[in-house]
């Protein structure tokens, strides 16, 4: 008789269920000459995979988990993080439901992918670092990425990195490092569908600084009026950069960007994407232990 106080049985069940939650929403991707591949429900008419496994631009199909299959178009691709977003007609997917938190090193994780009819597949492992900004081998700088010991089997690529509740962390990906599989991020993927289904390309940001992340003291978080420990200092600015007509200056903190709390470079760098390029908007900082607000145009990344 199975002992189910025993917490392995616990965590297996935890395990299986959350992989039955996420494969309602992990989706097979037929778009390339050999091997499917998978992607996501990113919204009820989106599906999000990788670029590098979608090699033509007609006659692709999505097959569901119930195995029904439809055409889908391209709605807009983003070489440099290996994302593309398909666009499926008068269908009404089950979208992924994202983590409230980010990642953690050690943190138990699933890779899931849908490669064949047959059925969903699943490798556990664990966050084992985490990073970004980084060059990646289509050209492209990718603001943040996980790296797990999950096994990326064929035609993982495209599928979701989930946590032990089904909810997911980010897209997995073969197409950006040499021999390896990498994770992006929930928080820099769902920006990046959002403009492609929106422009069909990304437009990327830059503030022309350099920062690293610091701790904000008990009696300057009270100024604030949040409870925020982090920010970042600027240790350098460049001249004549968008940072520098604002007049922001080394030794800034800074503390937000169009409204919304910065604690680390992954959140300014996952807001840098879109439609805010070009666009005037708001930079908190704290300068002197007060925090001010700048008004600062975002440049444009070439």
């Amino acid at each position: 008789m199975v002992n189910q106080d025993n917490p392995l049985v616990a965590l297996s069940n935890a395990m299986a269920g959350a992989v039955e939650i996420a494969g309602a929403s992990t989706l097979m991707v037929e778009a390339r000459r050999r091997l499917p591949a998978s992607g996501v429900a990113f919204a009820k008419n989106f599906v999000l995979t990788a670029d590098h496994v979608v090699e033509r631009d007609d006659d692709i199909r999505v097959i569901l988990p119930d195995g029904g299959a439809f055409e889908a178009q391209v709605a807009g691709r983003d070489p440099g993080s290996d994302l593309a977003l398909l666009r499926m007609p008068k269908l009404n997917l089950q979208p992924f439901s994202v983590a409230n938190e980010k990642a953690k090193v050690g943190q138990l994780v699933l890779a899931l992918g849908r490669p064949s009819p047959e059925g969903i597949q699943a490798s556990l492992g664990v966050v084992s670092a985490t990073g970004g900004p980084a060059r990646t081998r289509r050209g492209g700088l990718l603001e943040g990425f996980l790296r797990t010991d999950t096994i990326p089997y064929p035609g993982f690529s495209g599928g979701p990195l989930i946590d032990s509740t089904g909810n997911i962390l980010g897209i997995n990906t073969s197409g950006l490092t040499p021999g390896a599989s990498i994770t992006i991020p929930t928080t820099l993927a769902w920006k990046i569908a959002e403009s492609l289904a929106e422009h069909g390309n990304v437009r990327r940001g830059f503030l022309g600084i350099r920062s690293q992340p610091v701790t904000i003291t008990p009696n300057v978080r009270a100024s604030l009026g949040r409870l925020q420990e982090t920010g970042l200092l600027l240790v350098s600015v460049e001249e004549g950069g968008p940072a520098y007509e604002s007049n922001l200056m080394v030794g800034d903190i800074l503390v937000a960007f169009n409204g919304l709390p910065i604690s680390d470079a992954d959140q300014l760098l996952s807001q840098l994407v879109g439609s805010l390029v070009g666009q005037e908007t708001t930079v908190e900082v704290l300068r002197g232990g007060q925090p001010i607000t700048i008004n600062v145009r975002v440049g444009e990344r070439k």
